[in-house]
């Protein structure tokens, strides 16, 4: 869709997403995908060349949108670099270049050849390890990865520890990139759909993948926030553990999730003006999804699912889907699903099909994973 929070935007407005044929590798799979444009040209800086891979690079990418590097380094010399944690959620993290070093092993002893570093690469905590360097950040360094609830929880990882004295700032987000395992894996699972997804459509029959970067900088809020400012004011985290990729056919703990985040932040179903649905376009998951939803909020609250736009980026789906929901929080923007054609009328959601200009106060952003991980945040605009 764009880099950076204008173009993000401007796409949201337009209406204009970022899903094309799959031309990803030698991936030969009739579907579409959200392929990041340019990822294989950036090159990390030196000092950090061991963390040379796809993941990584699409990490630095983001991390030097809108100014976040200036940003981080303002947290850090406001509150010491050790106080400054760095919070990341990936589901496959660096493993393309796995594969690619599988591809030239040894022909005889099947060795992966030399210039393979699975630490700094494949590793789930690569990530997070490159960001905290290349940020020049030493507080405590987590990645999660349960799944598709892997970036949202991150700030509920971060704000614990505000909460516990241990640090007074975190970098959070999610970062996940294309790779031959999710493709093929989800294929084989029947998950993938031959055209651009559908979330909550009547014709759903799949997801499309994708792949992003997203970061936010977390802090204590003040005592008098300035108007405008995007607050994080509850989150819910539960664990049905249903079953190993399909999810409780009631919600029950997508339900769980986004009673908890109301509570946390004090406020009613009736307080939230918009919601962020998981909205994968399978028809097990958004019919799940809905049951959930329209159990706790009344039929006209508008929802709708940005993964028309997106695809599905898996692990980094929560942090990016965060990003949307502040951006409609600052702009007065709820956007509308891309791609659905005819809501599907057993789903018992107001879901959003064009656009809505309003001004909302509290939305809630929901994401939930394999093994019935489940995760919701509802945030705020101050003012």
């Amino acid at each position: 869709m764009g880099r950076g929070l204008a173009q993000t935007l401007g796409a949201l407005r337009a209406q204009r997403g970022g899903l094309a044929p799959c031309r990803f590798d030698t991936v030969d799979l009739p579907t579409f995908v959200g392929e990041v444009q340019g990822v294989d040209e950036v090159v990390l800086p030196a000092p950090w060349a061991a963390f040379d891979c796809r993941n990584n690079r699409l990490a630095l990418l983001g991390l030097r949108q809108d100014g976040f590097e200036a940003a981080a380094a303002a947290a850090a010399e406001r509150h010491g670099a050790q106080r400054v944690g760095v919070f990341i959620g990936t589901s496959t993290s660096g493993i393309l270049q796995t594969e690619l070093a599988y591809r030239r092993r040894d022909p005889h002893s099947g060795a992966l050849p030399a210039d393979f570093h699975y630490n700094t690469t494949h590793n789930t905590f690569s990530v997070a390890d490159f960001t905290r360097q290349y940020l020049g950040l030493a507080g405590p360094a987590v990645v999660v990865s349960s799944a598709c609830s892997s970036s949202a929880k991150v700030f509920a990882s971060a704000q614990r520890m505000m909460r516990a004295g241990l640090i007074d700032a975190a970098v959070v987000g999610g970062v996940d990139s294309l790779c031959l395992t999710t493709l093929y894996g989800f294929n084989s699972l029947g998950l993938i759909s031959g055209q651009a997804c559908r979330p909550f459509d009547a014709g759903r029959d799949g997801i499309s993948i994708g792949e992003a970067a997203a970061f936010a900088l977390l802090e204590r809020a003040p005592a008098r926030p300035r108007p405008g400012d995007v607050l994080l004011l509850g989150v819910g985290e539960s664990s049905d553990a249903h079953h190993m990729s399909s999810p409780h056919p009631e919600g029950l703990g997508a339900r769980l999730a986004m009673e908890q985040a109301l509570a946390a932040a004090g406020l009613g179903a009736a307080d939230i003006d918009y919601i962020n649905l998981h909205g994968t376009a399978t028809p097990s998951n958004d019919a799940a999804e809905a049951k959930a939803v329209a159990a706790l909020f009344s039929a006209g609250v508008p929802c709708s699912s940005t993964k028309g736009a997106t695809g599905h980026t898996l692990g980094a789906a929560g942090g990016l889907e965060a990003v949307v929901c502040a951006l409609a929080l600052q702009h007065g923007l709820l956007p509308g699903g891309l791609n659905t054609r005819t809501p599907d009328p057993a789903l018992p959601v107001h879901y959003l099909v064009d656009n809505q200009q309003a001004a909302p106060r509290h939305v809630l952003s929901n994401s939930f994973g394999f093994g019935g991980t489940n995760c919701s945040l509802l945030l705020g605009r101050a003012g």
